[in-house]
């Protein structure tokens, strides 16, 4: 039996009770609870420390005692900066100084673009904002008023403290207010003793929002690079920030929509990605953290299926094997970048990933190419069958790319094109505007009233969330 992951933001309680109704089915016979206990405690669970062992080992941690400091790190980390409010009071100096920082720098939950010109026109009505303290000055970024306060007070170059409880070197790399001096401000930090390797855990989450995470941007909601990113990201990595950086990897590529360029990367190479131990945020979250190598393998599987073929010589010009999966993102149902390369028609990439010694295709992945291509299928039912089930979630991919043909064969392949936890392949289709794929999904049974869980919204309210009027006028029409 594999281990399984952590959920986000852990609860040490919620474990306990799981260790204590293990015991309890143990002690019953429960024939589950005794195979997950002969998996990981083969000498026998004889009472609570045991299954507490069990519960331990089944999420990757060695003994109970390293799964809870494991927790006890994730609480120490854990920031919630989205859960911050912005528009309150500004009757005082603290309250116009939390209020500048929320508005200049982000979050990553519902950041709006707007919040930074507010936050110009908070210095503007109030300048003396941009000297409360360390954190204010750091984003309005005047190198001499910041030398002098770190004279005063050099410890204050990795304080922690304003509205989220960051270092001054986060609210630098996060802040996205037009100024000059932001190189300067962050190596006069970085002088003083600030961590380059300084982050925070996102409610929790296993991949760290670090400086470096901050200075390339990008991920959910798309939010904008800092516009010194290069020179910001070197500066960090020349004063030991890890290159390992798993949040940057996952928002420049599979946390973000196109267009993708390799500034991250290669730089990210440049110092040693897919390299080394880790660093101190690997060796924080250990398992629940992927690996310099992992990092990498994940990047040949999403450049592969997005067809970025200098992304996939960058990779692997590092000697990753093309077969490897990294953590196997669901995104990809399991599959290899050679897979997702070939069938999706991005041949140079397959070629070269052959090339490499990639593993050519098995049934199912030609069934797949087939579909794509647009090639007359005739497949057994047991193919059809083994076909849903590697990847039920393919109609998604098919509607995301406008592969309108590849519908009517999957349906009658078996596959559910109503499928989708997240949105549906009707919600992807109205998003980016192929109104093709959205006529021939509701034409083959899509369901236009589907609700995503997270904004329970139709795809209806998706075409008009990304400005498809063509798609918002015809769905109206039905």
């Amino acid at each position: 039996m594999p281990t399984r992951n952590l959920p986000n933001d852990p609860s040490l309680e919620h474990l306990k009770k799981q260790a204590k109704s293990l015991l309890k089915k143990v002690q019953a016979a429960d024939p589950e609870a005794l195979a997950l206990a002969a998996e990981f405690h083969p000498t026998g669970v004889d009472g609570l420390a045991g299954a507490q062992l069990v519960i331990a080992r089944s999420y990757g941690f060695a003994s109970w005692a390293r799964l809870v400091h494991h927790i006890e790190l994730v609480g120490h980390y854990s920031r919630s900066p989205h859960q911050q409010s912005v528009g309150g009071p500004l009757d005082t100096p603290e309250q116009r100084a939390d209020e500048f920082l929320k508005l200049a720098t982000l979050h990553y939950g519902q950041d709006d673009p707007a919040g930074r010109t507010t936050a110009r026109s908070l210095l503007n009505d109030f300048p003396e904002v941009a000297l409360s303290n360390i954190y204010t000055m750091v984003v309005a970024a005047e190198p001499s008023v910041v030398a002098a306060a770190l004279a005063a007070d050099p410890a204050s170059a990795s304080r922690e403290g304003g509205p989220y409880r960051w270092e001054p070197l986060l609210y630098l790399t996060y802040s996205r207010l037009e100024v000059d001096g932001r190189v300067a401000v962050a190596k006069l930090l970085l002088d003083n003793g600030a961590d380059p390797n300084a982050g925070y855990l996102w409610q929790g989450m296993p991949s760290p929002f670090t400086a470096v995470t901050g200075a390339f941007g990008r991920g959910e909601g798309d939010q904008p690079p800092h516009p010194n990113r290069l020179d910001l990201a070197r500066l960090l990595l020349e004063s030991g920030a890890d290159a390992n950086d798993s949040q940057t990897m996952y928002n420049c590529g599979p946390g973000c929509p196109p267009p993708y360029d390799d500034a991250h990367l290669e730089l990210l190479l440049e110092f040693g990605l897919g390299k080394g131990d880790g660093g101190p945020w690997h060796e924080r979250m250990t398992t629940a953290h992927p690996t310099p190598r992992q990092l990498l393998e994940d990047e040949l599987v999403f450049a592969s299926h997005e067809g970025l073929l200098h992304r996939v010589e960058l990779v692997l010009a590092q000697g990753i094997d093309p077969d490897r999966r990294g953590t196997e993102h669901p995104i990809f149902a399991g599959h290899r970048a050679y897979e997702l390369a070939a069938i999706q028609g991005h041949t140079e990439i397959a070629e070269l990933l052959l090339e490499k010694g990639a593993t050519p295709l098995d049934d199912v992945g030609e069934l797949y190419a087939a579909v794509l291509r647009g090639d007359p299928v005739d497949a057994d039912p047991d193919l059809a069958a083994r076909a849903v089930a590697r990847n039920p979630l393919l109609p998604i991919r098919v509607a995301e790319i406008g592969a309108t043909h590849a519908l009517r064969p999957l349906q009658e392949l078996g596959f559910d094109l109503n499928v989708g936890r997240m949105r549906t392949p009707l919600h992807l289709a109205a998003l980016l505007g192929h109104l093709d794929t959205v006529r021939k999904l509701i034409e083959l049974g899509a369901d236009p009233t589907v609700e995503d869980p997270h904004y329970h919204s139709t795809p209806r309210g998706w075409a008009e969330h990304n400005n498809q009027q063509e798609i918002v006028d015809y769905l109206d029409t039905l």
